[in-house]
């Protein structure tokens, strides 16, 4: 059994940093599967491992713009499939090709979440949201099976794209998580233990985008401080959306313009992130929009006290480990901080939950799924390709059979 993976759209972010991760925890001659072949730019086979399974397809033309490399996957990738695989693997989401069985997986759940996808609204952003929209879906319903990251992200997207319920053929597979941020809960102090001299360090990484909402946990902060809280609050991200990045930095202008609390950091390397979550007291996690929260898993991995939205999956990821508010409330931001802090045994029992639950996210039980996953389709495919084959060679047998008898 050969599955091909088609990493041509996979440039940056969670869905690269996915796909590098499982291919190193994968042991898919465990499933049946002999051969994987990964279609990708330059850069991204660099960091996959060397195995004896797996082949690493460079095509020229994936390290270019995005219309040639859509005109590659639309155009070439079919013919290269069927010579080298009996299935692709589309992590992507969008597949435009002629080659069939695929399987697609969904990473990103912003084209289906309308209000979400308001917030773009009159930028170049918006339209691209519309096009992913369009092209997810219609992949969706023409794959085998598709792959989703957390049952909040299958049930709102199998409604939009009319997926029906055959849950079977809509798999759940979570990410996984390096150990590199576990880090065992700390013993926790009382609020009368900090002072502004040494205040409570506040953590947000998330990169600046409409849904992320970090304007309002400055807003929150500020009504920390001038409640007289010791708190401090570090943001990490690049901006992805300028808007959004205007408006981050007016708020900090607004409440903190000489930096005392707020510290922003923009990009931080994933690689240097750890020291971030290890250094800190507590974590927000601030998002209305997630498909999955890779963030605040690495957060609860961290054995951190956390303050999260109560939206989208957040509390399908964080359960019972962590306070709950209202993203764009600035006001109950502030309160579920100011209940987390003021609580100690609150701040206690939530980062021993939170620690616990992120040891059930590991890329080896999220390769293990997934290349499960991929050979149960691919097999299912091929029996009905050859079905009919079959058919007539049993009907013709059947024949033989009769002629002997007469």
């Amino acid at each position: 059994m050969r599955i091909g993976i088609d990493a041509s759209n996979l440039r940056a972010g969670g869905g690269r940093n996915h796909l590098i991760e499982l291919l190193w925890a994968a042991r898919p001659e465990k499933y049946g599967i002999t051969k994987v072949v990964v279609w990708a730019g330059r850069e991204m086979l660099a960091q996959l491992p060397a195995r004896p399974w797996l082949e690493r397809a460079h095509e020229p033309m994936l390290d270019r713009a995005l219309p040639v490399r859509i005109y590659w996957q639309t155009v070439r990738l079919a013919r290269l499939a069927r010579r080298r695989c009996d299935c692709l693997w589309i992590p992507g989401g969008s597949y435009s090709g002629s080659f069939k069985p695929f399987i697609a997986m969904s990473q990103n759940l912003a084209p289906f979440e309308s209000a979400e996808m308001w917030r773009y609204r009159a930028s170049w952003l918006f339209i691209k949201l519309i096009l992913l929209k369009w092209s997810h879906t219609r992949s969706f319903r023409n794959a085998e099976k598709v792959i989703f990251l957390t049952e909040y992200a299958r049930s709102v997207i199998g409604q939009a794209a009319r997926l029906g319920e055959s849950g079977g053929q809509q798999p759940i597979i979570p990410y996984g998580l390096s150990r590199r941020f576990d880090l065992p809960p700390r013993t926790q102090k009382p609020l009368s233990n900090y002072s502004p001299q040494e205040p409570f360090r506040f953590l947000y990484v998330s990169k600046i985008e409409p849904y992320k909402h970090q304007w309002h946990v400055v807003e929150a902060m500020a009504r920390l401080r001038q409640a007289g809280v010791p708190v401090t609050l570090d943001l990490i991200g690049g901006p992805e959306c300028p808007r959004s990045a205007r408006r981050l930095i007016e708020a900090i202008e607004l409440v903190d313009p000489r930096r005392t609390f707020i510290r922003y950091l923009d990009h931080v390397p994933h690689s240097e992130l750890t020291a971030f979550y290890h250094n800190s007291d507590g974590f927000i996690f601030a998002s209305s929009c997630e498909s999955m929260p890779n963030i605040l898993l690495e957060a609860m991995a961290a054995g951190l006290p956390i303050a999260c939205s109560d939206r989208g999956p957040m509390p399908e990821v964080l359960g019972e480990a962590g306070v709950y508010f209202d993203p764009e409330r600035p006001e109950e931001i502030a309160a579920a901080l100011r209940s987390l802090l003021g609580d100690l045994s609150l701040r206690e029992r939530c980062a021993a939950l939170a620690y616990e639950r992120a040891q059930q996210y590991s890329w080896e039980r999220c390769a293990r799924e997934t290349f499960s996953a991929l050979a149960e389709a691919t097999q299912i495919a091929l029996e009905k390709k050859n079905y009919p084959a079959l058919t007539q060679a049993a009907m013709q047998n059947h024949k033989g059979e009769e002629r002997v008898r007469k």
